[in-house]
């Protein structure tokens, strides 16, 4: 008789057992469906077999010849309409390992990174949770500055002083990594001379967007990182693309300088918003077909992040809120950023025209790479992309 009861109890438990597992498994679906999004990715644009060949073949004769020629290791994707006419892969992730690159290998975006930090900021103005006219202040009282708001930070207009220069000048020991709350308790603290008055001019200044970063924090109630999960990487399936964390160091792709030599983390590698994205030309290429649809940003969110803002000299150059841009008197506009940290280097180019889409990215320091925008003519021979400063610290 025990012997039944013991059994008997078993079966009960085994079966509470499967109920649970089968229940949970019930619930992963669950969360799985709730996570999913209703997004749907725009088809690839009809492209004649002549131009597809006429601007395949002109690509790879840039890439053989201006990048691998100069000792190129990275990736580069080249599509039109998000039809991709030109990928490939040359070098290696790890350079003592020798591990090739793939598809799959994410690289630091570093400025490219602040392309997601204002359309993630863009968001949550559509969301009513920020206005572009809210003063920093709003999120942090104690913000020593006045007449700094949301819009100037994007836009690189606040004149704010740049905390990769003054955090060790005020006293930041090098050895400990610093990260936004740093940066901002430091300036409450400390309040290091702003370059300039708010709207006055622009000057590119990576604090706005370890700020904005904060902002997104404040506004969304998520961290940074899950804010970007939740709105961009998981609706559009960009599976290889994260925000870096110091437990990811181990696994992260290196970087080297020119001479192939590996660069180790500083005090200011632990900071987002500003940089610290890692992602694949497939996964930016669908970020880039993402703003062409309108279902993760309205027509007006978009219009706005392409309007140039700083417009005291005359030229093409100008700067809208997060992305740099060639505007031509014709109207065309080229919306674009660079990247450059440590030994990584980036081009991400968006001809909004006729959506052509230039990637570069790389691992090993190479100046080459910035001239990537040299293809933009070979879709369109009027454009011409002019310089940027190369201040490695300002990308």
């Amino acid at each position: 008789m025990g012997y039944v009861i013991r059994l008997l109890f078993i079966l009960i438990s085994f079966s509470l057992l499967f109920s649970d597992c089968k229940n949970l498994n019930t619930d992963r679906i669950k969360n799985n469906k709730a996570d999913s999004s209703t997004y749907v990715s725009p088809s690839p644009g009809e492209i004649s077999k002549f131009d597809f060949d006429r601007y395949h073949d002109s690509v790879k004769d840039f890439y053989d010849n201006h990048l691998v020629a100069k000792g190129f290791n990275g990736g580069i994707l080249v599509a039109k309409k998000g039809r991709i006419i030109f990928e490939a892969y040359h070098g290696y992730f790890n350079l003592r390992k020798k591990d090739s690159l793939t598809p799959h290998s994410s690289f630091h975006l570093a400025s490219v990174s602040k392309t997601f930090t204002a359309m993630a900021i863009l968001k949550l103005v559509q969301m009513r949770k920020v206005s572009l006219d809210d003063d920093v202040k709003k999120s942090f009282p104690a913000f020593p500055y006045d007449g700094v708001t949301v819009r100037l930070l994007l836009s690189h207009r606040s004149g704010l002083p740049n905390y990769i220069y003054f955090m060790e000048k005020l006293g930041w020991d090098p050895k400990q990594y610093c990260n936004n709350e740093d940066v901002l308790s430091y300036m409450i603290k400390y309040r290091p001379n702003p370059n300039s008055t708010p709207n006055t001019h622009f000057e590119y200044c990576n604090t706005n967007f370890a700020l904005l970063g904060l902002i997104i924090e404040k506004a969304s109630g998520m961290s940074f990182a899950e804010f970007l999960q939740k709105e961009f990487f998981t609706p559009l399936q960009m599976r290889d693309t994260y925000v870096f964390d110091l437990k990811d160091s181990i696994t992260a792709m290196p970087s080297y300088d020119w001479r192939g030599r590996q660069e180790g983390l500083t005090y200011l590698d632990t900071g987002f918003g500003d940089k610290n994205i890692y992602s694949t030309p497939e996964d930016l290429l669908k970020w880039d077909q993402a703003m062409y649809t309108n279902q993760i940003f309205s027509k007006k969110t978009l219009e706005e992040a392409y309007t140039p803002y700083s417009n005291e000299k005359p030229g093409i150059r100008n700067y809208g809120y997060g992305w740099r841009m060639n505007v031509y008197p014709d109207g065309r506009k080229i919306i674009y950023h660079n990247g450059w940290w440590h030994g990584n280097n980036a081009v991400f180019i968006r001809m909004v025209q006729d959506s052509t889409t230039i990637i570069v990215l790389g691992n090993k320091y190479d100046r080459a790479i910035y001239q990537s925008k040299k293809m933009t003519e070979i879709f369109e021979p009027s454009s011409v992309m002019e310089d940027e400063e190369k201040d490695p610290r300002s990308k």
